[in-house]
């Protein structure tokens, strides 16, 4: 008898560790996370409610680099994000693309400044530029490769892409 009133404490702790080891303590879906100060952080970038979670490109018209108005509240919305989460490095590289009409070398150029463009207009509502990289792949990443004027649009865009 005063073996196992020794052992039952130890078998008690025993079986307390191994419920708590079978618990995920790490499975938040990608929304929200808990840090060593038991607060919580918000991702919107994960977040399908989110205002930004669906809208990771601008589209331009053809042959064209400037940012029509109705994607104002796009870049504002990805500025917001960048700036909040600012301390922790979130940052972007924005893509531009093209449609496949025109020349190579063309097409990167309008790609470039497609990205620039964007960049500019985050910068402008505050956003570091450490956070902000711009590049150019010109028509080699098509959304849609079709040679339709449907597929021409999609391909004419900058993409934010979070790294």
């Amino acid at each position: 008898m005063f073996k196992f009133v020794k052992v039952l404490p130890l078998a008690i702790l025993v079986l307390f560790m191994s419920a708590c080891s079978s618990v995920k303590l790490d499975d938040t879906n990608g929304v929200a996370s808990v840090n060593g100060g038991s607060s919580m952080t918000y991702d919107p970038i994960s977040d399908p409610r989110s205002s930004v979670y669906n809208k990771r490109s601008i589209y331009f018209d053809f042959d064209s680099y400037t940012i029509d108005p109705k994607y104002a509240s796009t870049v504002s919305a990805h500025a917001s994000y960048l700036k909040s989460f600012q301390k922790q490095k979130a940052s972007i590289i924005i893509q531009g693309n093209t449609d496949d009409r025109g020349t190579a070398e063309y097409n990167l150029a309008l790609g470039q400044k497609r990205s620039e463009a964007v960049k500019k207009a985050l910068l402008v509502q505050g956003v570091s530029e450490s956070q902000l990289e711009s590049v150019s792949f010109g028509k080699e990443k098509p959304a849609n490769p079709a040679q339709t004027d449907a597929a021409f649009q999609e391909n004419r865009r900058a993409d934010f892409v979070y790294q």
